[in-house]
């Protein structure tokens, strides 16, 4: 399934990965939200939790198609996500998004957090007020 992908930390522009792994490889990159979530700080980069009623906010990025499966690889090799790993950090799950200029719904591919990290950042995790990473 080709999709775009909604970055919401280190990877959104002006953030350190952004220019290491996105820089020169997308079509694309729009201010969006993702609805449903909300973000933790972590060391160094954010987690987005899946939460009814939160908001988070970050790009929608597409990648030209000839470079879309090289691109995947690496955001999963930098997430540290294997489909199926009961260690994974993070998981990528295809959710609906919001492109902020017009409102238009978009499906994307976005890193959540896996379902052990998740129970625990909602125990004693710091909660990101506003859903910004830029903004914390």
């Amino acid at each position: 399934m080709t999709l775009p992908f909604f970055v919401y930390g280190t990877l959104r522009p002006g953030e350190p990965n952004h220019d290491l792994f996105l820089r020169g490889r997308t079509r694309s990159e729009e201010p969006a939200r993702l609805t449903g979530a909300v973000l933790y700080d972590g060391p160094g980069y954010p987690y987005a939790v899946e939460e009814p009623g939160g908001t988070v906010y970050g790009e929608l990025v597409t990648a030209p198609r000839e470079a879309y499966g090289d691109l995947l690889g690496a955001l999963d090799e930098l997430e540290e996500y294997a489909p199926g790993d009961p260690d994974n950090l993070y998981e990528r799950v295809a959710r609906e998004t919001v492109r902020d200029a017009d409102g238009t719904p978009v499906h994307a591919w976005v890193y959540v957090a896996a379902p052990a990290v998740a129970a625990r950042l909602r125990v004693s995790g710091k909660l990101i007020e506003g859903g910004d990473w830029r903004a914390r």
